[in-house]
Parts: structure tokens; C-alpha cells; sequence
């Protein structure tokens, strides 16, 4: 993917921008579910090569809280956004008010549900901003959350974009009530698009192809 040393500063301030405006999206019907102000910020995006993407998290063994979702349309390919457990725990007691709630000692269905919803939600919106930027058609496939190492959870979406690079869009997200930023809740949304769409999403960016 000799194509991927082609991107400059403009083409990575625009997946940023694409990135701002997918949170925007988010935090508004984020607002809207729970009823109060909420904020969210992309404090960096980049390309990142899947070593870089796991020491990101902590290392391959690393065990986190992860939605994933499928991507298809005119560029298929596959999502994961990305908590420490710590940070997975943080937003689902704020989103349902259980302060007790624990993936180790008491999880519920209602928890494991308010995260997917979270993950659902930024699907959505990130991926809205993209087709709005790309004109290309991408809606997502049902999140599923799974708990476990990232290396693990990574694999198959490895495998599937190991055929053309190591490579990954990362936008790093943080998602805060406007009353308590102190408490924001940090998190990675990795796009891995299969092959193809890598090249489609580029092209659509601008990025001239070898």
C-alpha cells in the first residue's frame, strides 16, 4: 500500500474534520438518549499500523471492552471502537446510573446494552460523515460488543487487511458530560476497510493512486 506514504497533512486534517463532525453527530443524540448535555471531542487522527494500533492500547494481551460492527456498501470493511475496561465501566455507570456495575464482579444486560448503544452511535455518525465527505454509500451492520484481548478481538479484521497493508484509520474519541469534563470517557475507533475500499476511500479523498 505504497499509496498510504501519499497522504499529506491535508489529507489526514480531513479524516480530523470527518472525525469532528461524526462527534458532533454523536454527541447530539447522545444528548438527546440521556436527556443532558453531552460533549465530544477527536483529539487526533492517523493512520496507524497495526503494531503502533495495539501498543496504543496497551499491548496485544491487553483485555478491553470492544464494539464492533461490519461496514458495507460502496466500501465494506470493518469497525471496532476500543475502552479499557476501566473506561468501558466509567461510561455505562454514567449512561444507567448503576454505580455498581462491574464486567468482572456485576455485569448486566442492561450495561453491556448502553455500551453497544454508544458504539452504535458512533458507527453512525462517523460513518455519515464519511459518505457525506467520500459520496461513497456505507451504513453498518448490527454492533455486537465482546470483552477480551485486543490482539484477540483485532484478528480477523488483521487477517482481512493483511492482503493489502498494515495499515488502519484510528480517531482517537472522548466523550464528556459538559457539567463534569473531568470525567470523560477516552476511547479508539479503529476503521479497517477490507482491500478494496481502502483504495476507494482514498481516491475519494483526493489521494492519487499508483
Amino acid at each position: 500500500m505504497d499509496h498510504i506514504r501519499k497522504l499529506t497533512g491535508t489529507h489526514i486534517d480531513i479524516l480530523k474534520e470527518i472525525g469532528n463532525i461524526g462527534a458532533g453527530n454523536a454527541a447530539t443524540a447522545l444528548s438527546k438518549l440521556l436527556n443532558k448535555k453531552i460533549e465530544m471531542a477527536v483529539p487526533h487522527v492517523q493512520i496507524a499500523a497495526f503494531d503502533e494500533m495495539m501498543e496504543l492500547i496497551g499491548g496485544a494481551e491487553q483485555v478491553v471492552a470492544c464494539v464492533y460492527l461490519r461496514i458495507e456498501g460502496d466500501a465494506p470493511g470493518n469497525m471496532f471502537f476500543v475502552l479499557s475496561l476501566e473506561q468501558a465501566e466509567r461510561f455505562i455507570r454514567q449512561m444507567t446510573g448503576d454505580e455498581t456495575f462491574s464486567f468482572r464482579e456485576h455485569s448486566t444486560e442492561l450495561g453491556q446494552s448502553a455500551l453497544q448503544e454508544l458504539g452504535n452511535i458512533l458507527a453512525g455518525s462517523y460513518l455519515s460523515a464519511l459518505a457525506d465527505f467520500t459520496h461513497l454509500v456505507l451504513y453498518p451492520s448490527v454492533p455486537m460488543l465482546t470483552v477480551d484481548m485486543i490482539g484477540a478481538i483485532l484478528q480477523y479484521g488483521l487477517l482481512e487487511l493483511s492482503r493489502a497493508g498494515d495499515y488502519a484509520i484510528l480517531i482517537d474519541t472522548a466523550v464528556y458530560d459538559e457539567r463534569r469534563p473531568e470525567d470523560s470517557v477516552n476511547g479508539h475507533f479503529f476503521l479497517l476497510p477490507d482491500p478494496d475500499s481502502f483504495a476507494s476511500i482514498f481516491r475519494a479523498l483526493g489521494v492519487e493512486l499508483p
